[in-house]
């Protein structure tokens, strides 16, 4: 991949706003004096998938969107969390994007929403998945490349990859993250593909 196309995998961006000062220190605090890449995005996934807590799995009511946002918080649902790994991986100079799966949260018969995750580039293996949404019972997402270890893996008619890496959170998500006050109101409008 060539250095103007990665790029904008590393950029500070209002929602990825990884040169916020509390951001860029976390970064740093977790990479410590670490210089492999694969070490140092293990340490910003562990991080925010154990140590932010997932909004739902909580219970709490407010609703964080940009990375600044969910560190200052320590709590997010996925997209919000996939919004803080990004930053500190960008932070410490590893290019991070955003994935996606389509879902049907209450079985096969409910409706379909987004889930957020990241991919992050490390040269032994390309672009990697990571899902750092929070383990809990039937949930298990680890750092394992090239293995993926998500949330949710894909099954015919209840989760389906949204194909691609983007550079920024899609619109829709953006958009619903910062439409909606609380987590009531946002549970019932959860984001999806307009299919």
């Amino acid at each position: 991949m060539n250095a103007r196309t990665m790029d904008k995998f590393l950029a500070n961006t209002p929602v990825v706003d990884w040169t916020a000062p509390a951001v860029r220190e976390q970064a740093h605090a977790l990479a410590g004096k670490a210089q492999d890449p694969a070490f140092v995005a293990e340490q910003c996934f562990r991080w925010v998938r154990d140590e932010v807590d997932h909004s739902v799995d909580v219970q709490r009511p407010e609703v964080t969107c940009k990375a600044s946002e969910v560190l200052a918080e320590r709590v997010g649902l996925c997209y919000a969390k996939s919004h803080l790994l990004a930053a500190l991986l960008r932070a410490n100079g590893i290019a991070a994007g955003f994935c996606y799966q389509r879902v049907r949260m209450d079985g096969p018969d409910s409706n379909w929403c987004l889930h957020g995750l990241n991919a992050l580039y490390l040269n032994e293996y390309g672009w990697y998945r990571v899902d750092a949404r929070g383990n809990k019972a039937g949930i298990y997402a680890e750092f394992c490349p090239p293995a993926e270890r998500l949330a949710y893996a894909p099954v015919a008619g209840e989760v389906e990859d949204v194909p691609g890496v983007f550079a920024e959170p899609m619109p829709v998500v953006v958009e619903a993250l910062s439409r909606y006050d609380s987590l009531e109101q946002l549970l019932n409008h959860l984001p999806d593909l307009n299919v």
